[in-house]
Formats: structure tokens, C-alpha cells, sequence
């Protein structure tokens, strides 16, 4: 049976390392870390995940903003807001929320928040400082799995790792990571063939692809550490909800095979937003 990566636990443990150093910047009368979240439009999810971003940031003594803009803003207003982000200096760092509504140009948005201040780590500088190996702001989810696995123990040099799916907030982002700790990685996506054999030779399965117990229990070699990025939610009659939540991979067929799993909920997602709270600190200090 595997032994769970239980990212809500973790995900609290760092949150309390990162208030123990945001008190004693304010200990030393010098400002906390600020955090300015753009939210435009009227997206239920995102609302959700703004919600979550600001009770992280009081439980930890970080400054918050929220910046909530109307869903027919033009792209010149929407940099403007950017721009005064920029400037403020209470302010270290900068997440747009995304999705953006569809006329508004998410690279040009992006591109305009100032690196150093680029938390989610999607500016292309930073983007380009990851894969060349320098430091930089990770983006958060990718930075969230390395925690779990290094804080786990999890032997990562030399092991053959599959990354599935390739976007670039997870997917492309956790190989580079992978690969600095000098595994061995292949990136599979839609047009891959023979996945099942991939996976089935793999020490570490990261999936990132958004379909609901997509792998399958029986892909996993025995010992195999599994992390499951999916978040979906599928019909479940016997929920009050309706719904249940559910990753990209079979987790009770997995679990009998694997050696370390991430459930789902509990698992990567919790990770997200310590790793933001991090990135804040870090700007914060590179002042």
C-alpha cells in the first residue's frame, strides 16, 4: 500500500515557516510581503480561488489586494492596473488570475506585470531562467510537487520519469524541474503513442492532463511514485453535492501498486498556494 503525499498537512507546515518570517520582518519594523491578485470578470472558480489566496495570505501575515475588474475591460485598462502594480511598493507580488475573458491577450497581460514581481512564474525571463537553470520564481503548482517529493525523500536522480500532459503552467515547467534533479524525463501528450507502455516503465508519473481517471491503475509499475495534478469533478448521485472530485488516475488500483501517492483532493492543490505564499516571501527578500 502507498504511502500518501498528503499535501494539506504539508502545505500548513509551510505556511507556519512562512509567518514565522513574515513576523519577523514586522518584528523589525519593516513591511510584510505584499501580494496584489487581478481578478476580471465574474469566473465562480476563480472567485473560489481568490477566496482562497486571501485567507492564506492573513493566516500568514502577508499583505493581500484584490484588484477586481470588469469582465469589458480593454487590454490598454487592463495593463494600466498592471502598470500601477508595478509601482506600488507595498506591493511584491503580482498574480493574474486566469482565465481571462476572451478579447484580453493573456501573453501581452503576462508580459507586462515586472519580472521581479511575476510570482506565478509565467513572464517569459523567468520562464527562460528556469530552463537554463537559474534561480527564479517557479510556477507554483510545478514547485508545489517538487516540495512534496523532496520533504517525502523521494529519490528523484536517475529514475525515469513521465510527465503527462504539456502545458505550460504544469506539464513542461515539472519536467525542467525533473531534469535538474537529473532524472530522466519524457514528456507524453495527446499525440503519444503506446502511453500504457511509457508509464509502465516509469519510477515517477506526474499527470497533468485534466481527464478524470484517465490512468489506469494497471499502467503503474509496482513502486512507482504517483502524482495526480487532476483536479475533475464527475457525477456522484450518492454526494450531496452531486459531484465528487477526482484526479487523472485510477487511485485505488494505483495505490495497491505505488510507493508514494498524492490523493485527490489533499494532494498537489493545497501545495499551489503555500508555493505562492513562498514565491511572495521571496520577492519580498530579493528587495
Amino acid at each position: 500500500m502507498a504511502i500518501i503525499l498528503d499535501g494539506k498537512k504539508l502545505s500548513e507546515t509551510i505556511k507556519q515557516e512562512i509567518a514565522v518570517e513574515v513576523k519577523k520582518l514586522t518584528d523589525s519594523s519593516l513591511l510584510s510581503p505584499g501580494l496584489a491578485v487581478i481578478i476580471v470578470g465574474n469566473n465562480p472558480a476563480s472567485k473560489v480561488y481568490v477566496s482562497s489566496k486571501k485567507k492564506a495570505c492573513a493566516a500568514t501575515g502577508v499583505f493581500s489586494l484584490e484588484v477586481a475588474l470588469d469582465e469589458n475591460i480593454s487590454q490598454e485598462k487592463l495593463i494600466e492596473e498592471i502598470n500601477k502594480l508595478n509601482k506600488d511598493d507595498r506591493i511584491n507580488g503580482i498574480l493574474l488570475q486566469l482565465p481571462l475573458p476572451k478579447h484580453l491577450d493573456e501573453h501581452a497581460a503576462l508580459e507586462a506585470i515586472k519580472p521581479e514581481k511575476d510570482v506565478d512564474g509565467f513572464h517569459p525571463i523567468n520562464v527562460g531562467k528556469l530552463y537554463i537553470g537559474l534561480d527564479t520564481f517557479v510556477p507554483c503548482t510545478p514547485k508545489g510537487i517538487m516540495e512534496l517529493l523532496k520533504r517525502n525523500n523521494v529519490q528523484i536522480a536517475g529514475k525515469n520519469a513521465v510527465v503527462i500532459g504539456r502545458s505550460n503552467i504544469v506539464g513542461k515547467p515539472i519536467g525542467a524541474l525533473l531534469m535538474k534533479e537529473n532524472a530522466t524525463v519524457t514528456i507524453a501528450h495527446s499525440k503519444t503513442q503506446n502511453l500504457p507502455e511509457l508509464v509502465k516503465n516509469a519510477d515517477i508519473v506526474v499527470s497533468a492532463i485534466g481527464k478524470p481517471k484517465f490512468v489506469k491503475g494497471d499502467w503503474i509499475k509496482d513502486g512507482a511514485v504517483v502524482v495526480d495534478v487532476g483536479i475533475n469533478s464527475v457525477d456522484d448521485p450518492s454526494s450531496p453535492k452531486g459531484y465528487k472530485l477526482v484526479g487523472d488516475v485510477e487511485y485505488e488500483e494505483a495505490e495497491k501498486k505505488a510507493s508514494y501517492i498524492t490523493p485527490v483532493p489533499g494532494g498537489v492543490g493545497p501545495m499551489t498556494i503555500a508555493m505562492l505564499l513562498s514565491n511572495t516571501l521571496k520577492a519580498r527578500m530579493n528587495k
